[in-house]
């Protein structure tokens, strides 16, 4: 083309190779349909339409979005034409994407070398050897308003534009301009997003249930009354004073908005939904691959990454495939693959002590900024500091996060090529595991590290337990749930912010117009083309979906391991997650090349993670309620030391006494920091369950701490295993596969097989010479539709190469 650096080829396949291939891969095909009676409504059925029509104006125009009619297939058979529905227009009956599917199965197994090189075949091969630059489907059209309808406009203004972000997806037209692969990818999201819609209502019911009761919380104002005049020991070594408890009266009523009673019935709630949704979205996907004839999918062979066969090029060991018997190279076991693995887990382990460091790192800093807070002689910063200091550590957290994944994207990238594996579905499960455990330790260290540690071995005025030094860490009002909370927040929303809309959005139409300003005057006659237009997109690269996936499974974490601890998790995911759902499919419609259609069965290893986290989920939050929030304090003072079984008292009762004659010579507080109203201070008060100093056994814990102790224990074992059992009995009962779906497919398998039979019957009657049925043929028929579900669908649309080359040539149509 006239910049005189590209040519380009359009590879074309004959009907002749369409119908050979389609019968070598099994691909379904729609067959004759006969009339026949159509059974009447049942009461759910009718039930099912006055549904519809209440959710009607979140359903897509049916006149432009025509719902998808179910059809009859059959694996296609070139010896039986007469059984499938072919038009008179032949090339209107496999879909542009059935035959660019074709297509790449042959381009990814023909031989191009005439010398005898072993390995010589496939298009990816002389992609990776620099032969071709890309290999992809064209866009069938284009996508603005001036352009005539098609199929990508259709998906855009019905699909990836935001005027339509609260109507349904038209999934079937995504499996069929797309393949079954990126159709389930959205299925599974529009699925997620909806179940995410009782989540949010009942976490931000229950947010605002804590707003409403603060002010007559008893927690909060015992804590906010000046009279009750307790004195609280310092909060650093030396350089800090005494102080009043009601200074942090904002942080204790901060904390009741996240930790109050409808706190337990939410984690409760959030176990329970993650259950629900993954046994739904279990149906959901069975209705889907009854609908897109994925039931018995068989996955094909997969032949070596052309980076595989490149790196071990000159290896003279070679074995037979177990499956192909091919001969193959192969890295000796002992000499290569062993020390190659070991490296990797090395390194592994390294990076995830490098994510544990930053944590650490933080935590010195919260100690020094907080130390010097405490010394500034101002109310409104001494009684915000916690806060102050929290909210500036998670922002800091936040962008060490995004340092330190950009940092593991490249090494996690460089070990997996380094490990050299065979198939691209290898190779793919393990940068998954790398990038999984690498980002769920970035994402989630900091938030383990104030649940379950921050605070827990402070030690008590007389003893307190250093680090380097430095005194640990203490929970203000004896609970880290608030700063458990903002540190969720900040994390969870500022990467949705930053990362969604900044980085997923705005990056991406920068890139855009930056490029065709820098490409208008080089190619300027021939840019309208649409072969030129495609080459301009970017590409998806080999992982796919991947990163869309994983992005969701990070998300997924935040909404269900520390939920406890913030209810509007589920809000700020399902406002997330509307914007991800129309940018992700204008970037597929309008910003990415138009990937080759890949099939798939379901979600993949995507699953298991998901029921991973639901199972890891329930725990956490029972962690989180024990021990992190003062739930099972409030409760063991009420039923066990209240005098009128109410909270009144909680916090006097929740404080212990400290001489301030016992303070060790390093720790007692500086003459010049002692503020006058404190001179005649003899006790000081901390949060703990122990001795007061006029007590034999001045300090020891209280009896009291072991009763609660005990009762977080009793709470976690019982809020595991009744949440365990009961989410066990629901997984049990609720079918994987509908009663309802199970029957249809069942008629659809029988209705098949009379359709197959009626028209072979018929074909018989008309003395058609392409059909002889005696008894021993119609018993071959029979016995032949026994298996309804082989593998087979449909792909992407003729395929486009484009070469270096210095010379320009037009396109042309090629003959497979």
């Amino acid at each position: 083309m006239d910049g005189r650096s590209f040519q380009f080829m359009k590879v074309h396949a004959t009907w002749e190779v369409l119908t050979r291939y389609a019968d070598t891969l099994k691909i379904r095909m729609p067959i004759k349909e006969i009339p026949r009676d159509v059974s009447a409504l049942s009461l759910w059925d009718l039930m099912t339409v006055q549904l519809e029509r209440l959710l009607n104006p979140f359903q897509l125009d049916p006149h432009k979005v025509p719902s998808p009619k179910k059809k009859y297939t059959w694996p296609f058979d070139r010896n039986k034409m007469y059984l499938y529905n072919i038009p008179e227009n032949r090339d209107d009956f496999m879909s542009n994407a059935t035959r660019s599917r074709i297509v790449d199965y042959v381009l990814r197994r023909k031989e191009f070398s005439d010398e005898g090189r072993q390995f010589s075949f496939g298009i990816r091969r002389l992609i990776a050897d620099g032969t071709y630059l890309a290999a992809y489907p064209l866009h069938e059209g284009g996508w603005k308003k001036k352009c005539k309808m098609n199929m990508r406009r259709l998906l855009y203004d019905n699909w990836a534009s935001w005027r339509v972000w609260y109507k349904v997806q038209p999934l079937h037209y995504i499996r069929i301009y797309f393949g079954e692969k990126i159709g389930l990818y959205f299925a599974w999201l529009g699925y997620y997003t909806y179940a995410l819609i009782p989540a949010s209502v009942i976490g931000f019911l229950v947010f605002i249930f804590g707003l409403v009761t603060i002010n007559s919380d008893p927690i909060s104002v015992e804590s906010c009354d000046p009279s009750n005049n307790y004195t609280m020991c310092p909060l650093c070594n030396g350089r800090c004073g005494y102080w009043d408890y009601d200074q942090i009266c904002m942080h204790v009523k901060a904390t009741h908005t996240f930790d109050n009673a409808a706190t337990v019935f939410f984690a409760v709630f959030m176990s329970l939904w993650g259950t629900f949704y993954l046994e739904f979205w279990k149906r959901e996907q069975a209705g889907i691959q009854s609908l897109w004839d994925l039931r018995n999918f068989e996955e094909e062979e997969e032949p070596p990454r052309p980076e595989y066969l490149a790196r071990l090029a000159n290896c003279p060991k070679s074995k037979p495939h177990k499956v192909t018997g091919a001969m193959e190279p192969y890295y000796p076991f002992w000499g290569r693959q062993v020390p190659v693995y070991l490296t990797s887990s090395a390194i592994m382990l390294f990076l995830v002590l490098a994510a544990v460091a930053a944590v650490i790192g933080i935590v010195f800093y919260r100690i020094s900024v907080l130390a010097a807070l405490y010394m500034i002689d101002d109310p409104l910063v001494y009684r915000n500091a916690t806060l102050v200091v929290s909210a500036t550590a998670a922002c800091i957290n936040l962008v060490v996060i995004f340092l330190l994944n950009f940092v593991y994207t490249r090494i996690a990238t460089c070990l997996t090529d380094w490990e050299c594996l065979r198939t691209q579905s290898e190779h793919d499960n393990s940068l998954t595991f790398k990038f999984y455990i690498l980002q769920f330790i970035n994402y989630y260290s900091s938030l383990f590290y104030i649940a379950f540690f921050k605070g827990r071995f402070a030690g008590e005025p007389a003893h307190y337990v250093t680090f380097f030094g430095a005194r640990q860490e203490e929970c203000q009002g004896g609970s880290c749930l608030t700063e458990l909370c903002i540190q969720l927040a900040i994390i969870f929303v500022g990467k949705q912010l930053i990362q969604n809309n900044v980085v997923d959005i705005l990056v991406p139409q920068i890139k855009k117009v930056f490029d065709t300003l820098c490409t208008r005057n080089k190619e300027h006659d021939r840019s309208n083309l649409p072969w030129v237009k495609d080459y301009r997109l970017e590409d998806m690269g080999p992982t796919g979906l991947f990163n869309e996936y994983l992005e969701m499974m990070i998300q997924f974490g935040f909404v269900t391991l520390f939920v406890a601890a913030f209810p509007l998790a589920p809000f700020f995911a399902l406002l997330n997650n509307i914007i991800e759902l129309r940018s992700d499919a204008d970037k597929f419609v309008t910003q990415y090349r138009r990937r080759m259609a890949a099939r798939a069965q379901d979600i993949g290893i995507w699953y298991d993670i998901l029921h991973g986290l639901t199972r890891f989920a329930v725990l956490t939050n029972g962690l989180i309620i024990a021990f992190t929030s003062s739930f099972i304090q409030r409760a063991v003072y009420r039923f066990a030391y209240s005098q009128d079984g109410t909270l009144n008292g909680f916090v006097n009762n929740s404080l212990a006494y400290f001489n301030i004659s016992d303070f060790p010579p390093d720790v007692r507080p500086y003459e010049s920091e002692i503020k006058p109203q404190y001179n005649a201070t003899e006790f000081c008060r901390y949060p703990d369950y122990r001795e007061p100093p006029w007590s034999p056994d001045k300090y020891k814990y209280t009896s009291q701490h072991w009763h609660v102790v005990a009762a977080q224990f009793i709470f976690l074992v019982v809020f595991e295993n009744l949440v365990v059992v009961t989410t066990s009995i629901i997984a049990y009962i609720i079918p994987d596969v509908p009663r309802k779906l199970n029957e249809q497919m069942r008629q659809e398998a029988v209705i098949t097989n009379n359709i197959i039979l009626e028209t072979e019957l018929l074909r018989y009657k008309e003395g058609s010479k392409d059909a002889t049925l005696g008894e021993n043929a119609l018993g071959n028929i029979r016995s032949r539709t026994g298996n309804q579900y082989d593998s087979g669908g449909s792909g992407d649309g003729d395929c486009t190469h484009v070469s270096k080359s210095d010379s320009c040539k037009d396109v042309e149509e090629v003959a497979v």
